[in-house]
């Protein structure tokens, strides 16, 4: 009998309904054996997640600052789950050692991962599951990467009957300090988990029946994608898409395993299958994604095609600044560099006096207010005219297009847009290549 890997986000572990969802979930098939769980999220839309009130905690502290309101909040939020669980776990004991490693000056890894920690104390209780602390089993090495020997020491740690319960978020480095993964990580957690158990399915549950075609905020009611590959949704949560961590393709992609995107509170959905590959059907796209708050470097020379090195002297003035840069689109004249804003972060000006000074352009200008978006699907290379449908659907929606990238897979189309026109151009792509329902 295959096995289930079962990663429960924030909002399934939110308050005690959730968890008791959780639980039905996970007894209704004996192949759900290893369940990981995230740090409780919002139990309604006025609350604060818990790892933010984690976060807040500990910049407070570092500042010689009263953390004791957060921390209330968030003694209070466990011991509740504890007493009407009706779990033997400590509470009160875990929650006062919690108050000490801050006051001591634990990490910030540290502190944040209490979340997953104390959450899948309670879990593995109620389920009357094996704990399995993350810190001993998920490892760093010393470049800040997962130590593959983790899949071994996982494999080892749960290879016994019954159920277990790993945190999500965390792991240790060499030297058995906590390091926690980007946020969003339980992801990451669930499919190094999923490979290092073999399972036949990697289920991640949320609060949504699947990834959807679009955004709904921004298109009410953008369809369900039932099949998508490795490749579409790591396009697509790169650009935005936010159901899935992109990061946690790589474990069950090396592996193959299949990853299940369901709803914990309609159990029945069949959600989405994100797949190595799928047969390829009369939808041309799986979706459309984006984000704004993007500036763009442009930097025009005479003859630039025949300096050899200009692009990577860009680069390196970029890469100087501590700066990942998103596309650099360019011309026999031209070369731009998209960043974002977050990454730019108040350097835009000594970046571009260094590119003036450095490069000797003939010009060079920062463009900001720029959002990207991407329209991604595996059909769209065995078609003819798709860019010429998708720039049809921007000028019939007067959008003008300011940044043009495809890459050789050919399974993305990337276009840049002014930020005021980004909800209409995410709506008139859309529009042009879905049906609809």
């Amino acid at each position: 009998m295959g096995a289930l890997v079962c990663k429960f986000g924030g909002t399934s572990l939110a308050d005690v309904d959730q968890m008791q969802k959780v639980k039905a979930i996970v007894l209704s098939d004996p192949r759900r054996r290893f369940v990981v769980a995230s740090a409780p999220g919002k139990s309604h839309p006025g609350d604060t997640k818990i790892t933010d009130l984690l976060y807040l905690c500990h910049d407070l502290a570092r500042q010689n600052l009263d953390f004791s309101e957060p921390y209330g909040r968030i003694r209070d939020r466990y011991l509740e789950l504890a007493h009407k669980l009706g779990v033997g776990v400590d509470m009160g004991g875990l929650l006062d050692g919690l108050y000490s490693d801050i006051e001591g000056g634990a990490s910030r890894d540290f502190v944040a991962s209490r979340g997953e920690n104390l959450c899948s104390r309670l879990l593995a209780d109620f389920l009357n599951a094996t704990f399995v602390d993350a810190a001993e089993s998920i490892r760093f090495g010393q470049d800040g990467q997962l130590d593959l020997r983790s899949y071994d020491v996982l494999r080892r740690k749960t290879g016994g009957d019954g159920l277990y319960v790993i945190p999500g978020f965390y792991g240790a480095d060499p030297q058995g300090r906590i390091r926690t993964f980007p946020r969003g990580g339980s992801d990451i957690t669930g499919a190094i988990v999923a490979r290092a158990v073999g399972a036949d399915v990697y289920e991640n549950w949320t609060d949504v029946s699947g990834l959807l075609m679009a955004d709904p905020d921004l298109v009410a009611d953008a369809r369900p994608v039932r099949e998508i590959t490795y490749r579409e949704v790591r396009e697509l949560s790169y650009m935005g898409a936010a159901v899935f961590h992109n990061e946690a393709m790589f474990p069950v992609r090396e592996a193959s395993i299949p990853v299940r995107i369901r709803n914990t509170n309609r159990p029945e959905d069949p959600g989405t299958c994100i797949l190595p590959s799928r047969a390829l059907t009369e939808d041309l796209i799986v979706g459309v994604a984006g984000r704004p708050n993007f500036t763009m470097l442009n930097i025009e020379k005479a003859l630039l095609n025949q300096e050899k090195g200009f692009g990577r002297k860009v680069l390196d003035v970029v890469a100087s600044y501590d700066i990942s840069y998103e596309l650099t689109p360019s011309g026999i004249d031209a070369m731009s560099v998209v960043m974002s804003d977050d990454q730019l972060n108040g350097k835009g000006e000594a970046l571009l006096e260094d590119v003036r000074r450095i490069l000797r352009p003939d010009r060079a200008e920062l463009i900001p207010g720029l959002a990207l978006i991407a329209t991604v699907g595996e059909g769209m290379v065995h078609r003819v005219g798709i860019a010429a449908r998708l720039f049809s659907a921007l000028g019939h929606a007067d959008i003008n297009v300011r940044i043009i990238d495809q890459g050789s897979s050919e399974i993305n189309i990337i276009v840049g847009v002014e930020a005021r026109d980004y909800g209409r151009a995410v709506q008139a792509i859309y529009r042009a290549f879905v049906r609809s329902a």
